[in-house]
């Protein structure tokens, strides 16, 4: 068995809600870079037009890619979330996170949100690229 990603939370920074500060990813892993993820099905069509709904898809999505490559959630060292509306993103924070607890358990990795003018496909709210360190 290989060696768990590392939590690096100084203390000077406070305990952050959420996500982690950083990961440091042991020797041994390989890294897998995974592309934006939107929140579309098998046959890329979006699954909604709520919120909560599109980020659980994508983030479902990603952790499909890293499952593939034979990681699983606790795998994921980075996120970086992609919205066009951050104060839908705030509005949504609560069922967000019953979304998350469901797919990533208590696992967070080091993230950033960032908002953004537009992404690619007409319709998506959302869209979350990962690193991910498997064994």
């Amino acid at each position: 068995m290989t060696a768990r990603l590392e939590i690096v939370e100084p203390p000077e920074l406070g305990r952050p809600r959420g996500y982690a500060n950083g990961v440091l990813v042991p020797a041994g892993r390989r890294l897998l870079l995974v592309a934006g993820q939107i929140g579309w099905n098998g046959e890329q069509k979006l699954v909604s037009a709520d919120f909560a709904a599109q980020f659980s898809q994508a983030l479902a999505n990603v952790l499909a890619v890293v499952r593939q490559a034979g990681g699983m959630p606790a795998d994921v060292a980075r996120l970086t979330v992609f919205v066009l509306d951050k104060g839908e993103y705030a509005a949504a924070r609560a069922e967000l996170g019953r979304r998350w607890h469901e797919l990533m358990g208590r696992h967070y990795p080091a993230m950033s949100l960032v908002e953004v003018r537009g992404l690619l496909e007409p319709g998506a709210k959302v869209e979350i690229e990962a690193t991910a360190a498997v064994p």
